[in-house]
């Protein structure tokens, strides 16, 4: 019977290695008014990867994937398909090495991501009408052009660049007895259920989509993946429309339970860490919280983690928020 884990913990600790010296751990807090805003005696702990350079956890992934390259592959150059924070991550590790970068995005994507990721130095193709129609545009371009592919799920270095984060809480945190993740491919929460089984094997990882991006959400439930036809969030990190090869297994074998949140409580969460944190926070990187809030009776009285994954929110969006209009 196949494995449904894409990496181990020596995966987790060589990607360590790779980043070390181009990037500083994260910092966990913890903030005494957002516990008493989840209420139920919770403990809540925040894992800021809004403070990373490209202000994401996506920079771990590119990184990851860069330095574990072989030399003739980044001489040709790479490609990756993205909403912004995984392209972001990709430019930063390009920039860093000398290695040429192309990104494709979906036409109407966030502009202030698109700026990011020219302004590193890539290429952005804008074609598509989502992330997975983006997908086939950077798959044409290793096919024609010779490039390497860093998907932003289905590659087992990016996913090991993506569990340094949990890595990282455990040693910050010590015991904690649950961790909340989003899902968009799967990344972060494999990355957690990775290191959680090595680590801490009795805290408990739950996972969280977007209500109208929920394809990984319905398939957990269902025991057979699904693809849908549209992904309707503004938080672009969770729009996506299907399961993945190397993460889905892992979800399935791993999470606790997985629960979807509407875009108003993704919003009221934004609000909500920026009160609190004082910090800015994209939609997908409050998921966690919106998720916890929805999951905070049956964890009452425990350490549970959150990861802010990003905070590359754009102008008109954030101004939506503030003024209660998501």
């Amino acid at each position: 019977m196949t494995s449904p884990w894409p990496i181990s913990l020596d995966d987790v600790r060589a990607a360590r290695a790779r980043l070390a010296p181009y990037l500083q751990p994260s910092p966990l807090y913890n903030y005494p008014l957002l516990d008493a805003a989840v209420g139920h005696g919770i403990q809540v702990l925040v894992k800021h990867e809004n403070f990373n350079p490209t202000n994401s956890f996506k920079v771990r992934n590119g990184l990851s994937f860069m330095t574990a390259l072989p030399d003739a592959q980044r001489a040709r150059g790479v490609v990756a398909a993205t909403r912004g924070n995984h392209g972001l991550g990709i430019a930063y590790a390009g920039k860093t090495f000398g290695v040429r970068t192309v990104i494709c995005v979906p036409v109407g994507n966030n502009p202030d991501k698109n700026a990011g990721m020219r302004a590193l130095g890539a290429r952005v193709i804008e074609e598509g009408r989502d992330y997975d129609e983006s997908v086939q545009v950077a798959q044409r371009l290793v096919e024609a052009d010779g490039l390497a592919l860093a998907h932003s799920t289905n590659d087992r270095t990016v996913l090991a660049g993506a569990a340094t984060l949990s890595l990282e809480m455990f040693e910050q945190a010590g015991m904690l007895d649950a961790i909340v993740a989003v899902v968009g491919g799967g990344s972060q929460a494999v990355g957690a259920i990775t290191v959680a089984r090595a680590l801490s094997p009795s805290t408990k990882v739950y996972a969280a989509q977007a209500t109208g991006a929920a394809a990984a959400h319905d398939s957990w439930h269902g025991g057979q993946r699904i693809t849908r036809e549209r992904a309707d969030t503004f938080a672009d990190g969770l729009a996506t429309r299907s399961t993945y090869d190397l993460t889905f297994p892992a979800l399935q074998a791993g999470l606790a339970g997985f629960v979807t949140v509407s875009d108003a409580e993704i919003a009221d969460a934004v609000r909500l860490l920026m009160s609190t944190t004082h910090s800015l926070v994209e939609g997908a990187g409050a998921g966690g919280l919106a998720a916890l809030r929805t999951l905070a009776p049956q964890l009452a009285g425990q350490r549970v983690g959150i990861i802010v994954s990003g905070g590359n929110i754009d102008e008109a969006t954030l101004r939506r928020i503030i003024l209660r209009e998501l």
